[in-house]
């Protein structure tokens, strides 16, 4: 994928391929809010960010084709830093010079290492789905911003499914958790053991060496250890070597969950008839049928001014990055209603990200309020089921075990106002 340092303003495939400075210039006169989208586009994550990053400016076109929001356009800095800190970092600084207000940088690695750069520099960083689970706590990370279900959530909320499918009780049950040996991997942890000792399960854990693109070793143990339950956590390749030796080890699929990282895409690789029954973790609506996504395919899509591939609209990932871009152009709404006239700054983009109030994104999210304590935005999520070919939905919109995680996310986010760590 050829992917270098690409502005985007339209967001037509054309925009681009237009170097950054002739379409800045373009747009000199207009009222803009810049973002900086340095993400993986070539390392790991690969097919994940691309279909992330193809509903993100998907989404930037259609508010940008009905003339912005709150008299601002919004101008995407992609470029692909390759799950690489030092690319990242001049991603980051780049951005910085040139006045943008946010990053999203979609991967743990470089979401930690840039943390103290963010708050430094008053700078949103936009840590969906990665980073540090603690940043939920506003008061100590203000500029960083989940605004979606961290890891422990989503451990809290695949732990209270799994007891539902017991009758409410997991005591005396086999919980094997096979991860990704990082820290992104390994971010589940203290909300599992917690959850242990209180339900009364039993937790094994097997770590892969990452990418994880052999773990033939691993599954073969984990079908030995007999789990009533597994739980598997990686990104890109990870996850579909993973999925993959699940089935091959003849693991029941209906027992197999995942966090929100396994998407249609990775079903592909698997073998859609193999994998079904697995479970996901959804935090949006999936498929075509939420009205943005009709709204794009209409007005973006058919218009020939999509960012991608027309096949990969509406699969999870892509909506993952109509969901992000829609929460941050909440914050550009909110903050230009606090302040129409700006500055465009960091902390004027920050008093709109953190006084998003109950938004739905015209029902695809669940309910989200972000506020100056809560940057995970309340916690809600469900349960979806592979059906072979699509993932549907087998619960509400719920959130569990909040009061186990918020003890933890406290614990960790007071450490960091203690040591910086």
């Amino acid at each position: 994928m050829a992917v270098n340092r690409r502005i985007f303003v339209s967001g037509t495939a054309a925009a681009l391929a237009v170097p950054a400075i002739s379409t800045t210039g373009a747009f000199a006169q207009e009222k803009v809010v810049r973002f900086t989208l340095a993400q993986d586009f070539t390392r790991i994550y690969t097919f994940v960010t691309s279909e992330y990053s193809q509903g993100q400016r998907d989404y930037f076109t259609l508010i940008n084709e009905r003339g912005g929001v709150g008299g601002y356009k919004i101008v995407a800095d992609v470029s692909d830093h390759a799950n690489d800190l030092p690319r990242a970092i001049e991603a980051y600084e780049r951005g910085k010079r040139e006045g943008s207000v946010l990053i999203d940088p979609l991967s743990t690695p470089v979401a930690r290492a840039l943390v103290p750069r963010a708050l430094e520099d008053k700078i949103n960083m936009i840590t969906a789905y990665s980073g540090r689970s603690d940043a939920a706590d506003g008061t100590a990370f203000p500029y960083v911003l989940p605004l979606s279900i961290n890891y422990w959530t989503q451990a809290g909320l695949i732990i209270d499914h799994f007891a539902k499918l017991e009758n409410g009780n997991v005591r005396g049950k086999k919980v094997v958790f096979v991860h990704i040996d990082t820290p992104f991997g390994k971010e589940p942890l203290p909300i599992l053991q917690v959850l242990s000792q209180k339900m009364g399960f039993e937790l094994v854990a097997f770590p892969y060496t990452p990418p994880g693109n052999d773990q033939a070793a691993i599954w073969p143990q984990v079908r030995r250890a007999r789990p009533d339950f597994v739980i598997f956590w990686g990104a890109g390749v990870g996850q579909t070597v993973a999925l993959t030796e699940a089935v091959r080890n003849g693991l029941r699929m209906d027992r197999v969950s995942s966090s929100v990282w396994i998407s249609e895409s990775d079903m592909d690789v698997v073998g859609r008839e193999a994998a079904k029954g697995v479970m996901k973790i959804e935090p949006c609506v999936g498929g075509r049928e939420p009205k943005i996504i009709k709204d794009i395919l209409a007005e973006v899509v058919a218009k020939g001014k999509g960012a991608g591939p027309e096949a990969k609209v509406g699969t999870g990932y892509y909506n993952y990055g109509v969901q992000m871009a829609s929460l941050m152009v909440e914050g550009v709404r909110k903050a230009a209603e606090k302040a129409p006239n700006g500055p465009v700054t960091g902390p004027w983009l920050n008093e709109g990200l953190r006084s998003i109030s109950n938004f739905t994104a015209e029902g695809m999210l669940p309910p989200t309020t972000v506020t100056k304590e809560d940057h995970q935005g309340g916690g809600m999520g469900r349960v979806a089921r592979w059906d072979g070919a699509k993932f549907v939905p087998i619960t509400d919109w719920f959130t569990a075990n909040q009061d186990i995680v918020w003890t933890e996310i406290r614990k960790y986010s007071e450490e960091f106002r203690r040591t910086g760590k």
